[in-house]
């Protein structure tokens, strides 16, 4: 029978022919584990009677989600973790600041194409990217890959999303993956495979972006077809079954806003407009990369950010950290008013790196927008692309960010005012040091970053 991505790698894996809601039992190709769920994983190991890892070369471990550790207790877990990492003599371990495990996974190479790959991270379907059939499991499914290599899966049915036509200019594929998600609902995918079609030869960032964020519609996995990494018998078959079918046209999307407390409840920009914002968090395994931070500082062009907003940038791991270094990027966003953090998760799980506190509005290019994600149960978490952060943190309030990239620099002084002039008052005028670096700030801004970005 035709098979879709999901039945061909798991049947493949499981070396037999399986077929949609089948059980199998399959080989992964590489475990990752971070630092939120290490204790258990550990404890998982003991409980199973194993004192090693199947095999120390297809586990890779990463403290990224509470570092550099904020408390004590996270201290200790994280020794506790280094400890166990050097006892199995695992050389695959990602220490903090080094990025985001799923950025660091892909980028690196440690997904290999038309394999199964679990981590202890729902977002895990980031692996689909590349053509791998990446899953999160918890802590117990993670401790017996961890002993076995091996896990059992139920083939789950697929979804087949497919895209057309070109964005224009100022709308990203981020914008993208949050109209799939107000088309397909945070449940409507509910331990299913999101086969995207029409994407096989985007960046490999934008692909990130896509697989990740099929978690916030339940998905079990998340996989792009056609992507370059992709060996020759990994093709979705023509008449595969889908138990739904969505398809985007690109070409006449607006940009997207997720309105708190959904990830689902997405909105056309058009429809928050001046809605303030006191933070802007640009970063995350879903927008942290070097075209993201590039988009921010396009909108940015040599200016500073509201006095009353907070901007924060992580980079997704060292490698885009440093490449933002190397061209100017981080230099614009640092001078433009930006807090730059070390690579890693940062705010967007509310553990370090700038919590919210409760009334706080945060615009943010992360995925999640639900109560307390961020900090306080009584903060908003608003959505959106890079584009649409940097005018938050420009103006204070939500905008399109069209008219700011085709704008004259006169035009775009007068659009700023008078955003800023509307915005209802909130929070207080923060003076920000620095002014003397705005000569090269504004020289670097206006010699290439500020050049016209390719989504």
């Amino acid at each position: 029978m035709p098979k879709t991505l999901a039945e061909k790698i798991l049947s493949r894996a499981s070396g037999r022919d399986a077929q949609t809601g089948d059980l199998v039992i399959a080989p992964v190709s590489r475990v990752m584990v971070h630092d939120s769920v290490i204790d258990a994983v550990i404890a998982g190991l003991r409980d199973l009677g194993r004192d090693r890892v199947w095999d120390t070369s297809r586990v890779a471990v990463f403290i990224d989600h509470a570092a550099p550790a904020p408390t004590p207790v996270v201290a200790d877990s994280h020794r506790v973790l280094r400890e166990w990492v050097r006892e199995q003599g695992i050389a695959t371990f990602y220490d903090a600041g080094e990025g985001v495990c799923h950025q660091i996974m892909v980028e690196e190479g440690y997904c290999e194409s038309g394999t199964v790959i679990v981590g202890s991270d729902s977002h895990s379907n980031s692996y689909g990217a590349v053509g791998a059939f990446g899953a999160g499991m918890g802590a117990t499914d993670i401790a017996v890959a961890l002993a076995l290599g091996r896990t059992w899966l139920r083939i789950p049915e697929s979804i087949k999303v497919t895209f057309t036509g070109k964005p224009r200019k100022g709308v990203t594929m981020k914008d993208a993956i949050m109209r799939v998600v107000r088309e397909i609902g945070t449940d409507g995918a509910r331990y299913a495979c999101v086969e995207f079609h029409g994407a096989g030869s985007l960046p490999q960032g934008d692909r990130i972006t896509l697989a990740g964020m099929t978690t916030e519609m339940g998905a079990k996995a998340g996989i792009v077809a056609g992507t370059p990494e992709a060996p020759g018998w990994l093709f979705p078959d023509h008449g595969a079954s889908y138990a739904n079918e969505v398809t985007i046209d690109l070409s006449v999307l607006e940009p997207q806003i997720a309105v708190p407390p959904r990830v689902d409840q997405v909105v056309d920009v058009s429809a928050a407009i001046g809605q303030p914002v006191d933070v802007v968090f640009l970063g995350s395994c879903t927008n942290g990369r070097l075209i993201d931070m590039r988009q921010a500082a396009a909108i940015l062009r040599g200016r500073r950010i509201a006095p009353e907003v907070r901007l924060e940038v992580v980079p997704s791991s060292r490698r885009q950290f440093e490449d933002a270094m190397a061209d100017g990027t981080l230099l614009a966003l640092s001078a433009a008013g930006a807090v730059i953090g070390s690579s890693g998760c940062g705010p967007c799980l509310g553990r370090t790196g700038g919590v919210l506190a409760a009334n706080e509005i945060c615009l943010s290019t992360a995925n999640r927008n639900y109560r307390g994600r961020m900090g306080s149960p009584d903060a908003s978490i608003y959505i959106g692309s890079p584009y649409v952060a940097a005018v938050a943190a420009l103006t204070g309030v939500i905008d399109d960010p069209r008219p700011y990239l085709e704008a004259t620099e006169d035009e775009l002084d007068a659009l700023v005012a008078r955003r800023r002039a509307e915005r209802p008052g909130r929070g207080a005028a923060s003076v920000r040091s620095g002014e003397r670096s705005r000569e090269l700030m504004v020289a670097a801004a206006r010699s290439g970053i500020a050049a016209e970005i390719d989504d």
